[in-house]
């Protein structure tokens, strides 16, 4: 492929007299005669000091554009912006949370349409910004690799943020004083890089390295690596390789990768935030994944890894015997993978796993096909009449697979998180946390300091949680979110009154109200909504234009 083709875009903002403009702006900024006659790979950096996830992505950005510059092309750092779930989690900011997905997608579009870039590298280490990255590649359909910006290294005695979280429900139970907390707040958190269990961000990075935009072994990397380091360089080098071989994104993100990425994440029982991210980069190349999809992948996909939240192991651990390559080799040879997707490094899925070792003898935290955590999903849709468009649930088992008790109702997270930790809520309860759902919240936010508490109260296995709202990778417990539709607008959660026995069944994938239908119906007729709680501004924007859960609360679609 000659140069002219490999510079699609950005030949028609640099070449010729009449882009003398364009050119004087870019040489102040480096470039050279030479530069103007190479492919622009634009480096999407979410680099900030608001979060360890991201503290680091200034190095690995450099690294990448390295790894442009040295393969014939010319790497730009541009940024984006990255929030903390970690430090919003439990109040009003924390509706910002999913808004920001959104924002980086627009906001690297924006940017990668408007310079002309040939091709991208996103580098992402939180939750948002990583499937972010992915709806800006996918919509952008240029030459592109997804690097992660890598896990964190535990703290002292294993500890990590959930630690911090369920201290705090330990220490409204009376089991833990203030110095324990302090103890494990000042330790919990060594440095850089992304949270260290299996929660969202390993879950995701994990996913997106199955659907094939990520370099083999990205997703199973330590934030302060070499190993991180060097497939940043590389992952430079790779655009320069799919921009001479023509492929796009939108090759790779085929129904298959995601039935890829599915997999992976029920196989390492990774976080329900996967759902509605799958759902959502799906959306945004035409590919119609469903929650219905999750319930037939998690038919005949076990559960295999035994890591945190509901699970022992930390990310480390993990990548210590050789992270989720072997994971994916073996899927791949009992026929639970698709091996002919293509992948950014131009082969195939199975072409890249050709040559993967198996896990050490003697390792226990990846289990054998034949002797499961789970037989099946961990990640349960669930429906009935308390949910008509869907609910997702994410049930190991070790909480048991039923829970039916009255209500408990609250209108926010703030509300019940008070009432859990004075000691009001009671074995026993299921906890209705409403009008928290993409418009009603607005933002949709983890519930994350809630199911936190229950744990650290010891109420894990006596107490179930139900919200519009979500949770984070890092929640635990008989826990159920994304109920659709939304209280605010009318759906059955917004009718539920205290004492209403309510049961969900993860063996049935039943969520249901014992209430009759003719009580239901007057009780939903004599129902208003409340007043948006924002009228302008960011979150205002979001609640008019977000689509419900189950469709990804996506924001881009206006059909």
């Amino acid at each position: 492929m000659s140069n002219d083709n490999k510079r699609r875009y950005s030949s028609q903002l640099v070449d010729g007299i009449k882009k003398a403009p364009s050119r004087a702006m870019l040489r102040a900024v480096g470039f050279t005669d030479a530069d103007f006659r190479k492919p622009q790979v634009g480096i999407a950096s979410t680099w900030s000091m608001v979060t360890p996830c991201n503290m680091h992505i200034n190095g690995l950005a450099d690294q990448a554009a390295a790894g442009v510059d040295a393969a014939g092309g010319k790497g730009v750092i541009f940024n984006t912006i990255t929030i903390s779930d970690g430090i919003a989690n439990g109040n009003e900011a924390m509706k910002y949370s999913l808004v920001s997905r959104e924002v980086i997608a627009d906001s690297i579009e924006t940017v990668a349409g408007c310079q002309g870039f040939d091709g991208l590298v996103a580098i992402g280490g939180c939750d948002k910004n990583m499937p972010g990255c992915l709806m800006a590649i996918g919509r952008l359909d240029r030459p592109a690799v997804f690097v992660y910006g890598g896990t964190i290294r535990p703290g002292k005695n294993r500890t990590d943020i959930i630690s911090v979280f369920e201290a705090v429900g330990a220490h409204a139970k009376g089991v833990m004083n203030e110095a324990q907390v302090q103890e494990i707040e000042r330790t919990a958190i060594p440095g850089p890089g992304s949270c260290g269990g299996m929660y969202t961000a390993n879950t995701l990075a994990s996913a997106i390295e199955a659907l094939g935009l990520s370099l083999p072994g990205s997703s199973a990397q330590e934030a302060v690596s070499g190993s991180k380091a060097g497939d940043c360089r590389r992952a430079g080098a790779a655009v320069l390789n799919l921009l001479e071989r023509g492929i796009t994104p939108r090759r790779i993100m085929t129904r298959e990768a995601f039935e890829n990425a599915i997999t992976m994440t029920i196989a390492l029982g990774g976080s329900t935030n996967a759902v509605l991210h799958l759902i959502a980069m799906a959306d945004v190349v035409g590919v119609p994944i469903t929650l219905d999809d999750f319930v037939q992948l998690g038919q005949r996909t076990p559960v295999l890894a035994d890591l945190r939240p509901s699970g022992r192991n930390l990310m480390s651990e993990l990548i210590a015997i050789g992270g989720i390559q072997p994971l994916m080799k073996r899927l791949l040879d009992a026929g639970l993978l698709h091996g002919d997707c293509l992948t950014v490094t131009g082969r195939t899925l199975a072409e890249n796993l050709a040559g993967a070792a198996d896990y050490p003898p003697g390792q226990d935290i990846i289990r054998p096909l034949d002797k499961p955590i789970k037989a099946d999903g961990h990640i349960r849709i669930l429906y009935g009449n308390l949910a008509p468009g869907g609910a997702v649930a994410k049930i190991t088992g070790k909480e048991g697979t039923r829970f039916s008790g009255p209500a408990r109702v609250f209108h926010s997270e703030e509300e019940a998180m008070d009432r859990i930790l004075d000691g009001t809520v009671q074995a026993g309860e299921v906890l209705v946390i409403r009008y928290e759902g993409p418009k009603g919240g607005p933002g949709m936010r983890e519930m994350l300091s809630p199911t936190s508490a229950i744990m650290g109260r010891g109420l894990g296995k006596e107490v179930a949680l139900i919200t519009d709202g979500r949770f984070s990778g890092g929640s635990h417990g008989f826990v159920v979110g994304h109920v659709t539709p939304e209280a605010v607008e009318g759906g059955p959660l917004a009718i539920v009154e205290n004492g209403d026995r309510i049961t969900i069944d993860a063996e049935r994938n039943e969520i249901t109200l014992h209430v009759e239908e003719r009580e239901i119906a007057a009780r939903l007729a004599a129902w208003s909504p409340p007043p948006p709680r924002y009228t302008r501004g960011v979150l205002a924007k979001f609640a008019r234009s977000v689509r419900s859960a189950s469709e990804g609360a996506v924001t881009d679609r206006f059909d």
